[in-house]
């Protein structure tokens, strides 16, 4: 029984896979615009954030510490949130051609984790505290958007806020409400994992090949061939398949070095992308 459990993936090297798809994801992301980098680095790249969305679920579930891993997540997106919310006031300078980093994937993570711990929250019968904890992530953005338009004066103070303290969701790819709900499907289905792979591949499918597909249809001039080479978010399906090769291990190695790789390397990207351009 021992030996079953060790086939497969351990969570480790589902997190190393991830990366190695996000590096080249990022590669094209930051470096595209030199016409050196093939396409096919960010179609590999698609299948990265559900990697770590998956990982993501695991980790929370059977963390040890939910609040320290929380925490850990929460720093770095306020950290990142607060750089990007310098850029867009203008404090730090954006590359030349106007470009810079949007990337949002760690706000996403601490919406989930909180709306997770409501879900749980419900299934024990504290209402009041799940309902909040779900409700809240997803209605904050519509609300401090409205907050803005009737007090203009609070925008300022709003706009430091979700873009710190309190991380929304919003239309990056990284942080939209595409992404969030990709992240609840995976966790609502953690305990019977063939299932959580066929309602993701069911949803990533639906949303982004059918959906998708039907709204850029009426563009002029498109054919379908289009979705395999400029629509093709829907690529990230192909990850359920690194889902089922899980063995339920964690793994062995350094865990607190993808928390700070990803924030590392966004910038050094950011940094030689500046030389270049």
């Amino acid at each position: 029984m021992g030996s079953t459990q060790m086939r497969g993936l351990s969570g480790t090297a589902l997190k190393w896979t991830a990366l190695l798809l996000m590096v080249l994801d990022h590669i094209h992301y930051f470096f595209g615009f030199t016409g050196y980098i093939p396409d096919w680095f960010s179609m590999a790249g698609r299948l990265s954030a559900p990697l770590f969305l998956f990982c993501l679920v695991e980790g929370f579930s059977h963390t040890h510490s939910r609040r320290h891993y929380f925490i850990k997540i929460y720093a770095i997106s306020t950290l990142m949130s607060l750089v990007l919310y310098l850029i867009l006031r203008g404090y730090i300078p954006t590359r030349p051609d106007g470009f810079f980093p949007l990337n949002g994937i760690m706000s996403a993570f601490v919406i989930l984790m909180v709306i997770w711990q409501g879900f749980d929250w419900l299934g024990e019968g504290r209402w009041g505290r799940g309902l909040a904890a779900v409700v809240f992530p997803l209605a904050w953005p519509v609300a401090a958007n409205l907050l803005m338009q009737a007090i203009p004066a609070l925008q300022g103070v709003l706009g430091l806020l979700c873009y710190s303290v309190l991380p929304i969701w919003n239309g990056n790819a990284d942080s939209a409400i595409t992404l969030i709900v990709t992240g609840v499907l995976l966790y609502l289905f953690r305990k019977r994992r063939r299932v959580q792979a066929a309602v993701f591949v069911g949803w990533m499918l639906l949303y982004f090949l059918v959906y998708v597909g039907f709204l850029v249809s009426a563009q002029p001039g498109f054919h379908w061939t289009q979705m395999f080479t400029d629509y093709y978010e829907w690529y990230g399906a192909l990850a359920a398949g690194w889902m089922l090769c899980y063995n339920s291990q964690r793994g062995q190695g350094r865990q607190g070095f993808f928390y700070l790789f990803y924030p590392a390397h966004i910038y050094l990207f950011y940094a030689l992308s500046f030389l270049l351009c």
